[in-house]
């Protein structure tokens, strides 16, 4: 995607991003017939250096986006399946003890275990117990692992990409709040439309199987992250972030009367700075260097349905999270300024300049 020059412009990076992802959500779609919302929300996953959590019935193409993802990413990918018997050490890996057959000398020598990977597919997540869960939390926040007290470092770029079933639940560990806090957003996949089905009963039963071509690689992947946190966001568009995620909450005094009825807890601080730096992906994934309030809101709903919890009341009247964030979208306004109508330059004062330059973007193939 880059090319070896030194400096290019906002714009020019913004359109290397764009055609990027055109190239990509192409090849994705080799594999993955529709699904166009989940393909979307992966990506600015990535590029935002987020975890994502995807819930779907079986059969939904969840593990085989994921690792489709990775192919077009050129990215190294692994997948764990999780299950009750799985062990800590299954995920961070082990010190076993080496001899040397010339010496007889015995010493300890670390197997990494899968998480050392780009790409980290953590299927069916709710399937182990909590310990077991706990042993991502620490490669997800802090992109390292702690293995009989050495630390180390997992290679750049790094993601977690978790799914669960929200069907059967007999014999899962519900995931504990701090590590769903872990996760950037949670993306509910849907069944496909009728005409979409069938086209994939009819590309799955035959023999062909395409070949899913690198776009990017782990460099670019890199550039494309720093250049998603020099986007501009405007005041205007970091208080509306921050007003939908402090409406969320019950005990605030600016919650609304139905989410005091309807939730039991709200979301945290997290929540608004995802909701920005998703903003600032989707931005960038659609070739604009400003973020809009239309990007924190469609940001909304994957990065606050895993964060609002309802009580029972909101149960014993079918309310569901969706609905509620659907209704704290249509009551919480955009911030104003006390301005009917701003003028052209009050616009401006109000949206930050783009920077002069922007991340060098690495060699081709890098």
């Amino acid at each position: 995607m880059p090319s070896p020059t030194p400096q290019i412009s906002p714009e020019e990076a913004v359109r290397r991003v764009a055609q990027a992802r055109e190239a990509l959500v192409g090849e994705i779609h080799k594999v993955i017939i529709g699904q166009d919302e989940m393909i979307e929300q992966m990506l600015i996953c990535v590029f935002a250096r987020g975890h994502c959590l995807t819930i779907g019935v079986p059969g939904l193409a969840k593990t085989l986006a994921v690792s489709t993802l990775a192919q077009a990413l050129h990215l190294k990918f692994t997948r764990i399946q999780f299950t009750p018997d799985l062990m800590p050490s299954d995920i961070t890996g082990t010190e076993i003890i080496d001899q040397d057959q010339a010496t007889g000398q015995r010493s300890f020598r670390f197997v990494r275990g899968p998480v050392f990977s780009n790409i980290v597919l953590a299927d069916e997540i709710n399937r182990t117990p909590p310990k077991t869960q706990a042993a991502l939390l620490q490669a997800m926040q802090e992109h390292e692992v702690t293995v009989a007290g050495n630390t180390y470092p997992l290679a750049p770029p790094f993601f977690v990409m978790a799914t669960q079933n929200p069907i059967e639940q007999e014999g899962t560990y519900p995931l504990p709040e701090a590590q769903l806090d872990r996760f950037m957003l949670s993306i509910n996949i849907g069944y496909p439309t009728r005409s979409e089905e069938r086209e994939i009963v009819m590309a799955t039963t035959q023999t062909s199987r395409p070949e899913v071509r690198p776009v990017l690689h782990g460099q670019d992947v890199l550039w494309a992250q720093q250049l998603v946190r020099q986007v501009p966001a405007s005041r205007h568009v970091v208080d509306y972030a921050v007003d939908l995620a402090r409406a969320t909450r019950p005990k605030e005094p600016p919650s609304p009367d139905f989410v005091k009825n309807w939730l039991a807890w709200g979301a945290g601080p997290r929540a608004a700075q995802y909701m920005v730096l998703g903003a600032k992906a989707r931005a960038i994934l659609h070739g604009r260097f400003a973020v809009s309030a239309e990007d924190v809101r469609a940001m909304a709903y994957p990065v606050l349905r895993h964060r609002l919890f309802t009580n029972f009341n909101a149960d014993a009247e079918g309310i569901d999270v969706d609905q509620v964030i659907e209704k704290i979208l249509q009551t919480v306004p955009e911030p104003s300024y006390g301005e009917a109508l701003p003028s052209k330059s009050a616009r401006a004062e109000r949206q930050p300049p783009p920077p002069r330059s922007v991340p060098t973007p690495p060699p081709p193939g890098g």
